[in-house]
């Protein structure tokens, strides 16, 4: 953990495996496994480029896994900033 890309990386994985384990409890989960595999790898790249040559280029790789979750893996769920996501299905 030397640079700011192996914080930064090592964050995106971590919040990754926490939206994968929750949705795993789900009795019927929404996604499968093998679609975290993108951005985890997506994640070794972004640290990869930005420990070895560019900042610019490992920024649009962590934004492209950003991207990759919020529109494959579909988090933020709709109700999210309106205190809404219980996990029930139900808003406030």
């Amino acid at each position: 953990m030397e640079t700011i890309w192996d914080w930064l990386t090592v964050i995106a994985f971590g919040g990754l495996v926490v939206l994968m384990l929750n949705r795993s409890t789900m009795e019927k989960p929404v996604d499968h496994l093998a679609q975290y595999l993108v951005p985890a790898a997506g994640c070794a790249i972004a640290n990869y480029i930005g420990n070895n040559h560019s900042d610019f280029f490992a920024a649009v790789a962590l934004g492209l896994v950003a991207v990759y979750v919020y529109k494959v893996l579909k988090w933020p769920p709709a109700d999210f900033l309106r205190g809404g996501s219980r996990g029930d299905g139900q808003g406030d």
